[in-house]
């Protein structure tokens, strides 16, 4: 075997490696960063006509980047992600590059300088490659707009990668990158993972700060319950983004420094673990009890102690429906730009009760809250969050699904909150509505807790089937520790077919006839 052929094998077995995978190759001089970056460049030439998940491209200050990667490594020199390409979320500032959040207004924002989050990528050697899709707004779990288009889901073009974080999920999955940074207040980093079968994690809220994202730019304050956090194909690619992720704001790095514990456990069957398949006074749906019985079968293979809601005593469980009310409401109200309701929702809210103190109810009344009931909503939420943390005394993680349902069609109607979804249950298949799809994500969102997104295998149609394992505010490396040790037992992310890379290359997949993305 030639030279040539061997470093073809080495970049093709590098397409689905861990970012640390990478990282060591690199390190060892068993790849340059120029190999690399051109090996995966041409993978998304060759893929994303498909699937669109990185529609802005940097391939010249990449390719300069990796051939500064190549001479620092050459120097001697060490750091976690030296010469190891990425994406980042559209919404996140790249210097010399648009953030438009996939709005047409701000189509020509060209970013003076990189967000936070970013330039801890390149402090790292990051060699930033592009930036991913997202839905207009970052608020919809599709990721289609009229500045970049439709992004499709490696796994069928014909369904959503979901979002906002979308086109995130679907770099990874498709082999692009090995690790992408997003953002999430409703799901947009756990629910894309769960789509594309890969990981998400969900931060502690205020735990990496969001300087420098979304539009306009130059906001100082942050968005209330949004985080930003990492994605990946492995589970210890989440723990490593973690640590270059947090401790960057400025002025909070003056006197403060967060110092996570570390994960609780380090064997599988230490864990003590609650399994929750349906939200309180909904029926469950075949996904969720899917999820569920695959979950629950693995942990007690390995001698996990597992307990489900009917064994807990009377209090200990927080109020979920209580709680979810009150996230509806903080959500709502988190937008400084809240969008008009549509018709059917204004004459909802023209016709509400005083006494209507449904989730639904608070969502409607969200864009005119007054600053006494938000004040009153925050209470609640702090007050929820010692709930949470009298409860993980007893537990260590609690493991739900993402979502009711795997990853769906492409659906564009409009308004978006009068779309409906097939979610499949027991007695047959019905429509969901929109706004019913986010209990299981806005779970950990309210009271700020953190939630690693991991995958477990695929079901029927051959779709990616994922759960996520909610822990103890600021013990995020336990999340990400029970999905590790899950992935080590059992396996994790898994490449799409026709993406999978080989010497001899797969056909590319069949383009969809995708619904046209509609002007803004």
């Amino acid at each position: 075997m030639s030279l040539q052929d061997i470093t073809n094998d080495q970049l093709h077995a590098l397409s689905f490696a861990s970012a640390g995978e990478q990282a060591r190759a690199l390190a060892e001089g068993r790849v340059s960063a120029v190999a690399l970056l051109e090996h995966l460049l041409a993978r998304i030439d060759r893929f994303d006509g498909a699937i669109n998940a990185v529609p802005v491209r940097d391939d010249e200050r990449a390719r300069a980047a990796a051939r500064e990667a190549d001479a620092a490594l050459a120097r001697g020199e060490r750091r976690p992600l030296l010469g190891v390409p990425v994406t980042v979320k559209e919404s996140f500032d790249v210097a010399g590059l648009v953030t438009s959040s996939g709005n047409p207004a701000f189509a020509d924002n060209v970013a003076r300088e990189d967000s936070l989050a970013v330039a801890a990528l390149r402090e790292a050697g990051a060699v930033i490659v592009g930036k991913s899709n997202v839905p207009l707004g970052l608020a919809d779990l599709q990721s289609y707009n009229a500045v970049y288009g439709i992004s499709n889901n490696p796994w069928d073009p014909a369904r959503t990668p979901g979002g906002s974080s979308g086109g995130s999920a679907a770099a990874l999955a498709a082999g692009y990158v090995a690790l992408e940074i997003g953002t999430d207040i409703g799901g947009s980093i756990r629910i894309p993972a769960h789509f594309n079968g890969v990981y998400g994690h969900k931060p502690t809220a205020g735990l990496v700060a969001l300087r420098g994202t979304g539009v306009p730019s130059g906001r100082h304050a942050e968005r209330d319950l949004v985080v930003a956090g990492p994605l990946a194909r492995t589970a210890s690619d989440l723990e490593l983004a973690l640590g270059l992720l947090i401790n960057r704001d400025p002025l909070l790095a003056k006197g403060w420094k967060a110092n996570l514990p570390p994960a609780r456990h380090a064997r599988l069957s230490d864990f003590r673990v609650l399994v929750i398949d349906q939200w309180p006074g909904s029926e469950r749906s075949v996904h969720e009890r899917q999820v569920s019985e695959r979950v629950v079968d693995r942990l007690r293979t390995q001698g996990v102690q597992v307990s489900r809601p009917a064994d807990l005593p009377p209090g200990l469980l927080p109020d979920l429906v209580r709680s979810h009310r009150v996230y509806r409401s903080l959500l709502g109200s988190s937008l400084a730009t809240p969008p008009a309701l549509s018709e059917a929702a204004q004459q909802r809210f023209e016709a509400l009760s005083p006494e209507d103190d449904s989730a639904d109810a608070a969502w409607l009344r969200a864009s005119t809250l007054r600053h006494s009931q938000w004040l009153q909503d925050h209470e609640a939420r702090v007050a929820l969050r010692h709930q949470w943390e009298r409860f993980f005394a007893q537990f260590d993680v609690v493991v739900t699904p993402v979502a009711p349902l795997p990853a769906f069609r492409h659906n564009h109607d409009e308004p978006k909150d009068a779309r409906t979804y097939p979610v499949a249950f027991e007695d047959g298949t019905r429509e969901v509505r929109f706004l019913d799809l986010f209990a299981w994500a806005g779970l950990p969102v309210l009271p700020g807790l953190p939630a690693t997104s991991f995958p477990i295998g695929l079901d029927d149609e051959g779709l990616p089937v994922s759960a996520q394992a909610v822990g103890a505010y600021l013990e995020d490396r336990t999340t990400i520790a029970f999905a590790r040790l899950l992935e080590e037992a059992y396996g994790g992310f898994i490449a799409p077919p026709g993406y999978e890379d080989s010497v001899a290359a797969p056909a590319t997949p069949a383009t969809p006839a995708a619904p046209t993305a509609p002007a803004a």
